[in-house]
């Protein structure tokens, strides 16, 4: 069966990067293709004999008018079963994509007259439907390329048993929530660790401080209850097809709470064989 993978999301979130990566592990990419095109092309791969198996499309808001077609054209590509499409959305903020901006100097499609910040906010409402139905949504704010790259290895490399990618991520709210994130839980109800001299200098890694996160009744009882959640809803996606879960973990700085949290959660999953990838974005 051919793969076919859409490569879409903000432009300067990394589909340069995101491409490469997927050539590196045997994707033949077309970047800026009109999506109406894309059906007529993947007839064509169809008559090729096998010759081509994974085919990855870049489609962003360059098409301009041909935008627009993309859901209709994914909607004709599945219809007799011999194409597996997925939609690879890459996202980042809005203040790291400014920041990217001004750095390459380059010029946002839907900003020619140089307002920015207007024309990354219209780009987020046009691909507001195309976001809505992706099968991963990636967060490259924290990135750097070869981060971005390992990512993207790790999702499309080609495993046929590869395990659906789980990342669980530790933050502060008062620095932002994580925008790619599916699940999100809200641990800032924990008695702190902040108020603690002794504890307060350290992270919730350390062993201290995860203790003293742990120690609590109301503790054990909401991770009960969050792990259930996650025997449940866990099969649930595979049997969906989702590629990869993004959790996030939230509590006022990041540094305590949240991590403690993080820690023994990535590792219940670990013994369930489950593929598991951390990041303490806060918790430094």
């Amino acid at each position: 069966m051919m793969k076919l993978l859409v490569v879409t999301g903000m432009s300067g979130a990394g589909k340069t990067v995101a491409v490469q990566a997927l050539e590196d592990v045997g994707y033949f990419c077309i970047d800026n293709i009109p999506p109406v095109l894309i059906p007529k092309f993947a007839e064509l791969v169809e008559q090729s004999e096998g010759k081509l198996k994974k085919i990855a499309f870049v489609v962003d808001l360059r098409s301009r008018e041909f935008f627009p077609s993309l859901m209709a054209a994914l909607r004709d590509l599945d219809r007799d079963g011999k194409i597996t499409a997925q939609v690879l959305f890459l996202d980042a903020t809005d203040e790291v994509l400014v920041k990217r901006y001004k750095e390459t100097r380059r010029r946002h499609p839907l900003a020619p007259e140089g307002n920015l910040v207007e024309g990354i906010k219209e780009e987020r409402k046009k691909l507001n439907e195309i976001k809505g139905i992706a099968n991963i949504i990636l967060d490259t704010s924290q990135l750097k390329p070869q981060q971005l790259k390992e990512k993207i290895t790790g999702f499309f490399s080609d495993n046929e048993k590869q395990e659906m990618q789980i990342s669980i991520v530790s933050f502060g709210f008062k620095h932002g929530v994580p925008i790619d994130a599916d699940l999100m839980f809200d641990v800032r109800f924990l008695p702190n660790p902040h108020y603690v001299d002794e504890l307060r200098p350290h992270t919730g890694q350390n062993p201290a401080v995860y203790d003293y996160v742990m120690q609590w009744p109301q503790t054990q009882t909401f991770l009960e209850k969050l792990l259930n959640l996650l025997d449940f809803l866990i099969p649930q996606y595979k049997k969906e097809g989702k590629a990869s879960l993004s959790i996030a973990i939230g509590c006022t700085g990041g540094r305590h709470r949240s991590v403690a949290t993080t820690e023994y959660l990535a590792e219940y999953l670990r013994n369930k064989n489950l593929s598991v990838q951390v990041t303490h974005r806060d918790g430094t």
